[in-house]
């Protein structure tokens, strides 16, 4: 069993992680409405995921999320999209933007599944908390730094990595694993087939966005349209 704890001062939105999570029948959850009830819980319980807000009456999730033990995977929840970004400091696998609705509750689910099966070595070779991931290419391992992703393009089983005055490289991995690699503060599925560096971004237009520095553009998704309009509206002004 997964073990979680979901921690917020509306009892609604409590309410709403409990009842998504009573839909997978391997997920065991604990809910606390008092910050510090919670947090003595998870230094006690160690816990595999934390739903944790970020906005409180008394606390503040990221400051929170700096004490969390070793091995929580930390998936945070707001009803203000511009803390997103904030996710990046503490090494979020996702950000949930209130109301959560179960599709995207569970894409989250399973980004932490990929993320907790790499914590204990089966599937995604990655160190938590690093500034780097390892790609399986041309037979050989190869470490990518995260600040030198551009985008990613999926392509069946396999993903092209565009990389910042790097060589471009193509990787035997799907995309769900992709994504649950790479910190959710600074990058967004935008459509089924690609993820975006939001700090790569140069402008949005008519639903295609544009790579600083690259002829390319990306399109954005129907589904996910709204969800990156959301964060892109929080980024601009700090791009300008």
């Amino acid at each position: 069993m997964i073990k979680c704890v979901a921690i917020d001062d509306e009892p609604v939105a409590l309410s709403v992680i409990k009842e998504y999570c009573s839909r997978m029948v391997d997920l065991e959850l604990e809910c606390f409405t008092s910050p510090v009830a919670g947090m003595e819980y998870i230094r006690e319980r160690h816990p595999d995921i934390v739903f944790l807000d970020i906005e409180m009456d008394s606390h503040n999730g990221i400051e929170m999320a700096r004490q969390l033990p070793p091995g929580c995977c930390l998936i945070f929840t707001s009803a203000y999209a511009l803390y997103a970004l904030d996710g990046f400091e503490v090494d979020a696998v996702d950000f949930l933007h209130k109301p959560v609705f179960y599709p995207r509750f569970e894409r989250a689910v399973r980004k932490a599944r990929v993320w907790l099966d790499g914590m204990s070595g089966m599937s995604v070779t990655q160190a938590p908390q690093s500034d780097t991931i390892t790609l399986r290419s041309e037979y050989k391992n190869v470490i990518v730094n995260i600040s030198d992703i551009e985008y990613i393009e999926a392509m069946d089983n396999y993903v092209k990595v565009f990389r910042r005055n790097n060589p471009t490289i193509i990787s035997q991995i799907t995309m769900k694993e992709m994504e649950a690699m790479l910190p959710a503060g600074r990058f967004m599925r935008v459509h089924r087939s690609y993820i975006v560096a939001l700090e790569a971004i140069d402008r949005f237009s008519n639903r295609r966005i544009y790579i600083a520095g690259r002829k390319a553009s990306v399109p954005v998704g129907r589904k996910y349209n709204e969800s990156f309009n959301n964060i892109y509206n929080t980024i601009k002004p700090i791009q300008k």
